[in-house]
Protein backbone atom coordinates (compact mmCIF):
# COMPACT_ATOMS: atom_id res chain seq x y z
CA UNK A 1 0.00 0.00 0.00
CA UNK A 2 2.90 2.33 0.55
CA UNK A 3 3.75 1.73 -3.08
CA UNK A 4 0.35 3.16 -4.03
CA UNK A 5 1.07 6.33 -2.09
CA UNK A 6 4.50 6.67 -3.66
CA UNK A 7 3.00 6.64 -7.15
CA UNK A 8 1.39 10.02 -6.61
CA UNK A 9 3.44 11.92 -4.05
CA UNK A 10 1.90 15.16 -2.94
CA UNK A 11 -1.45 14.50 -4.63
CA UNK A 12 -3.37 14.74 -1.40
CA UNK A 13 -1.47 17.75 -0.10
CA UNK A 14 -1.83 19.68 -3.35
CA UNK A 15 -5.14 18.17 -4.44
CA UNK A 16 -7.21 20.73 -2.62
CA UNK A 17 -6.28 23.50 -5.06
CA UNK A 18 -8.24 21.89 -7.89
CA UNK A 19 -5.39 21.98 -10.41
CA UNK A 20 -6.55 19.87 -13.41
CA UNK A 21 -3.50 17.59 -13.48
CA UNK A 22 -3.71 16.97 -9.75
CA UNK A 23 -7.44 16.24 -9.99
CA UNK A 24 -6.75 13.69 -12.75
CA UNK A 25 -4.05 12.15 -10.52
CA UNK A 26 -6.51 11.89 -7.63
CA UNK A 27 -9.13 10.25 -9.87
CA UNK A 28 -6.49 7.80 -11.08
CA UNK A 29 -5.39 7.11 -7.48
CA UNK A 30 -8.91 6.27 -6.34
CA UNK A 31 -9.32 3.96 -9.35
CA UNK A 32 -6.09 2.17 -8.39
CA UNK A 33 -7.16 2.02 -4.76
CA UNK A 34 -10.57 0.54 -5.60
CA UNK A 35 -9.04 -1.95 -8.05
CA UNK A 36 -6.62 -3.04 -5.34
CA UNK A 37 -9.41 -3.47 -2.79
CA UNK A 38 -11.42 -5.42 -5.38
CA UNK A 39 -8.45 -7.66 -6.12
CA UNK A 40 -8.00 -8.45 -2.41
CA UNK A 41 -11.70 -9.24 -2.09
CA UNK A 42 -11.55 -11.44 -5.21
CA UNK A 43 -8.68 -13.41 -3.66
CA UNK A 44 -10.76 -14.06 -0.54
CA UNK A 45 -13.78 -15.00 -2.69
CA UNK A 46 -11.61 -17.47 -4.62
CA UNK A 47 -10.46 -19.12 -1.40
CA UNK A 48 -14.07 -19.46 -0.31
CA UNK A 49 -15.38 -20.78 -3.63
CA UNK A 50 -12.49 -23.23 -3.99
CA UNK A 51 -13.00 -24.38 -0.38
CA UNK A 52 -9.32 -23.78 0.24
CA UNK A 53 -9.27 -21.02 2.83
CA UNK A 54 -5.96 -19.88 4.24
CA UNK A 55 -7.34 -18.01 7.25
CA UNK A 56 -4.17 -16.02 7.93
CA UNK A 57 -3.83 -14.96 4.29
CA UNK A 58 -7.51 -14.01 4.12
CA UNK A 59 -7.16 -11.96 7.30
CA UNK A 60 -4.16 -10.13 5.82
CA UNK A 61 -6.09 -9.39 2.63
CA UNK A 62 -9.00 -8.09 4.69
CA UNK A 63 -6.64 -5.80 6.64
CA UNK A 64 -5.51 -4.32 3.33
CA UNK A 65 -9.13 -3.77 2.30
CA UNK A 66 -9.92 -2.08 5.60
CA UNK A 67 -7.03 0.35 5.23
CA UNK A 68 -7.89 1.09 1.61
CA UNK A 69 -11.55 1.75 2.40
CA UNK A 70 -10.60 4.01 5.30
CA UNK A 71 -8.50 6.15 2.95
CA UNK A 72 -10.93 6.04 0.02
CA UNK A 73 -13.35 8.88 0.84
CA UNK A 74 -10.43 11.23 1.38
CA UNK A 75 -9.72 10.99 -2.35
CA UNK A 76 -12.85 12.95 -3.24
CA UNK A 77 -12.08 16.66 -3.05
CA UNK A 78 -14.86 18.79 -4.54
CA UNK A 79 -12.69 19.65 -7.53
CA UNK A 80 -12.79 15.98 -8.59
CA UNK A 81 -16.57 16.10 -9.17
CA UNK A 82 -16.19 15.93 -12.95
CA UNK A 83 -19.00 13.60 -14.05
CA UNK A 84 -21.11 15.07 -16.83
CA UNK A 85 -24.17 13.10 -17.90
CA UNK A 86 -24.10 12.36 -21.62
CA UNK A 87 -20.42 13.22 -22.08
CA UNK A 88 -18.20 10.71 -23.82
CA UNK A 89 -15.96 9.86 -20.89
CA UNK A 90 -13.19 7.29 -20.83
CA UNK A 91 -13.88 4.92 -17.90
CA UNK A 92 -10.15 4.18 -17.65
CA UNK A 93 -9.08 7.77 -17.05
CA UNK A 94 -12.19 9.84 -16.36
CA UNK A 95 -14.28 9.73 -13.21
CA UNK A 96 -17.18 7.35 -12.84
CA UNK A 97 -18.01 8.80 -9.44
CA UNK A 98 -21.58 10.05 -9.20
CA UNK A 99 -22.11 13.71 -8.31
CA UNK A 100 -24.35 12.32 -5.56
CA UNK A 101 -21.15 11.75 -3.57
CA UNK A 102 -20.71 15.49 -3.11
CA UNK A 103 -24.44 16.11 -2.68
CA UNK A 104 -24.44 13.85 0.39
CA UNK A 105 -20.79 13.42 1.28
CA UNK A 106 -21.68 12.57 4.88
CA UNK A 107 -23.55 9.46 3.72
CA UNK A 108 -20.79 8.48 1.29
CA UNK A 109 -18.22 8.83 4.07
CA UNK A 110 -20.40 6.87 6.51
CA UNK A 111 -20.80 4.03 4.00
CA UNK A 112 -17.05 3.87 3.32
CA UNK A 113 -16.29 3.74 7.05
CA UNK A 114 -18.95 1.06 7.64
CA UNK A 115 -17.42 -1.02 4.85
CA UNK A 116 -13.94 -0.47 6.31
CA UNK A 117 -15.25 -1.70 9.68
CA UNK A 118 -16.67 -4.87 8.12
CA UNK A 119 -13.30 -5.46 6.45
CA UNK A 120 -11.55 -4.87 9.78
CA UNK A 121 -13.90 -7.38 11.44
CA UNK A 122 -13.17 -9.76 8.56
CA UNK A 123 -9.45 -9.39 9.29
CA UNK A 124 -10.18 -10.72 12.77
CA UNK A 125 -12.45 -13.59 11.77
CA UNK A 126 -12.21 -16.37 14.33
CA UNK A 127 -12.83 -19.17 11.85
CA UNK A 128 -13.78 -20.00 8.27
CA UNK A 129 -17.52 -19.67 8.87
CA UNK A 130 -17.16 -16.17 10.29
CA UNK A 131 -14.85 -15.28 7.42
CA UNK A 132 -17.43 -16.43 4.86
CA UNK A 133 -20.23 -14.54 6.57
CA UNK A 134 -18.27 -11.30 6.91
CA UNK A 135 -16.96 -11.48 3.36
CA UNK A 136 -20.51 -11.84 2.05
CA UNK A 137 -21.57 -8.86 4.19
CA UNK A 138 -18.70 -6.83 2.74
CA UNK A 139 -19.68 -7.74 -0.82
CA UNK A 140 -23.28 -6.67 -0.15
CA UNK A 141 -22.34 -3.34 1.41
CA UNK A 142 -19.87 -2.62 -1.38
CA UNK A 143 -22.59 -3.37 -3.95
CA UNK A 144 -24.96 -0.98 -2.17
CA UNK A 145 -22.38 1.81 -2.15
CA UNK A 146 -21.58 1.22 -5.83
CA UNK A 147 -25.28 1.33 -6.72
CA UNK A 148 -25.59 4.71 -5.01
CA UNK A 149 -22.33 6.39 -5.94
CA UNK A 150 -20.96 4.86 -9.14
CA UNK A 151 -21.90 5.82 -12.69
CA UNK A 152 -21.77 3.09 -15.29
Amino acid sequence: MLALASLWPGAIATGQDGDAKTVKDIIWARKVLMATAGDRSDQIRSMISERDIDLERARALARDISVLLTVFPHLFPKASNLWKEGDDQDPATDTIASPDIWDDFADFYKQAMANAKIARDLSRAADEEELKSLHRALEITCDVCHSLYLKE
